[in-house]
């Protein structure tokens, strides 16, 4: 095989590598989270650091994603307390350790270190077989049965495992997955990396986001009449970027369809810990419903469940923790799930070590129990406390229409934009949605994710913010009268 620019005369700061070079799959590939609106805001940002520019505020809010600790949100302290020890074991046997750390964070460290040896060692390329045996123990509690530690695979980060899984199961170009609409990115873009078909089925926003069995049938036969294989359906529970959480009942539909339709479930669920009206729309896990239903159910769908320490009260996105574990699953597929995992040697071991302490908190009753109890309800009951001033302000304002976030960080507005602002973004080449999240970025420091960016159901507009920012009331005043001006504007 030649190579690309074999035969031809390589000219002074010519490049080998261009964009028409490059793999068309990658180039394909979009992640609107990152895309052109942050980008902007990153320049802006920088302009304010360096004192050019004239803008009307003085920092940017930074809502276009899931990212608590970059607002502010603070770390819970046992999380650290363990870390700090683990990555400087001189510190357990140090005179002064106990008057900074409680016993029970020092005992925890101890006991890690005793199973880890070293965190810049390699571990098992599924993890630490300790910690994956705590998952278990964990799972079994949250599901009530039981769950095998070499069913699970720590990740770094769940994104990675989505991909991994993804990379898997797609065997042809002709192969595609159920990806629910609004999605989050990283499934049309692991989908493009592969050059697979992203097949998206639509969730019901007049309904909460929920999901119509009647018209997933429509959406796999169309697909199939199209010469598309569906190898999977991707779920994401609570809803990213809807804030929606799925019934027991809605969960045992998509089973029963998965069955029919003999598909891989990859249930998406790391927001589980971000739940705010428990007492109606509880989380109930893809696991839990499948092993309360009867066979051939129970015992035949296949399952992959994601968790992450990015998200809920713990927030640690930047230490990549997370793990999948995978249900009824043939052994010789498992064998290539692991040698997958293999291949990239291990996830590292700050991440593992998160995922242990975000699952195995303190005991209570002991030294480190209360303050872990209060630091995680306060933050859950902040995020919900921002959820809700914001939902009552966008509901205030004319041409917004807005769900509550029954779970996630997430609330995703409607947007009804006057026809002239339609045609303006026409004129530049963006979706109207575009349009406004630009502009709001430009005149109010505000950055967030058009609906675009998402899928949406034709005519439909949208952007996704997240109530993760302090400063709710300024952020409200900034985004009203950004509103008023550009409705008044374009009318």
């Amino acid at each position: 095989m030649q190579a690309h620019n074999a035969g031809k005369k390589r000219e002074e700061g010519q490049p080998s590598l261009t964009i028409r070079s490059l793999n068309p799959a990658v180039v394909k590939a979009e992640y609107a989270v990152r895309g052109e609106i942050p980008i902007r805001s990153e320049e802006i940002r920088n302009d304010l650091a360096e004192g050019r520019g004239n803008y009307k505020f003085e920092e940017v809010v930074t809502c276009n994603i899931g990212n608590p600790q970059q607002l502010g949100q603070k770390p819970i302290t046992w999380i650290r307390q363990i870390a700090s020890l683990v990555e400087y074991p001189e510190l357990i046997d140090h005179p002064l350790a106990k008057e900074i750390y409680p016993e029970d964070a020092l005992e925890k460290a101890r006991s890690l270190l005793q199973e880890i040896g070293n965190v810049g060692a390699y571990s098992h390329s599924k993890g630490v077989p300790a910690i994956r045996r705590r998952i278990a123990a964990f799972l079994e509690r949250r599901d009530g049965v039981p769950a095998d530690p070499e069913d699970i695979f720590l990740t770094t980060g769940a994104s990675t495992g989505v991909a991994d899984m993804l990379r898997l199961l797609i065997a042809s170009p002709s192969d595609g997955v159920l990806i629910p609409i609004p999605q989050y990115p990283l499934y049309t873009a692991s989908l493009a990396l592969n050059s697979a078909h992203a097949i998206p089925y639509y969730l019901n926003e007049a309904d909460d986001w929920s999901l119509d069995i009647a018209s997933l049938s429509k959406t796999i036969s169309q697909a199939r009449s199209m010469g598309v294989t569906p190898k999977a359906m991707a779920v994401i529970n609570p809803g990213n970027p809807t804030g929606s959480s799925l019934s027991e009942a809605n969960i045992k539909e998509i089973i029963k369809f998965c069955f029919h339709e003999n598909l891989v479930i990859l249930a998406d669920e790391v927001y589980q810990n971000n739940i705010y009206e428990p007492d109606t729309k509880p989380f109930c896990s893809f696991k839990r419903a499948l092993s309360t239903m009867e066979a051939p159910y129970r015992n035949t769908v296949e399952l992959v469940s994601f968790h992450s320490i990015s998200k809920g009260q713990t927030g640690e996105c930047g230490r990549r923790g997370g793990y999948f574990e995978i249900v009824n699953f043939d052994s010789e597929v498992k064998d290539q799930i692991y040698k997958v995992a293999s291949i990239s040697l291990c996830p590292p071991l700050s991440g593992q070590i998160g995922v242990d302490l975000m699952l195995n908190p303190p005991v209570e009753g002991g030294p480190s129990y209360k303050l872990w109890k209060e630091e995680v309800a306060g933050i859950h009951e902040t995020l919900h406390d921002r959820s809700q001033k914001l939902l009552a302000a966008f509901r205030q304002l004319d041409g917004i229409e807005c769900n509550p976030a029954e779970g996630a960080m997430y609330l995703f507005p409607t947007i009804k934009l006057p026809q002239k602002a339609v045609e303006k973004a026409r004129q530049m080449g963006k979706p109207a949605d575009a349009l406004y999240c630009l502009r709001l970025l430009e005149e109010t420091g505000i950055c967030v994710v058009p609906g675009s960016g998402f899928g949406q159901a034709d005519g439909t507009l949208h952007f996704r913010t997240t109530f993760l920012a302090p400063g709710t009331e300024d952020y409200v005043r900034r985004f009203k009268e950004f509103h008023e001006n550009f409705m008044t504007e374009f009318a």
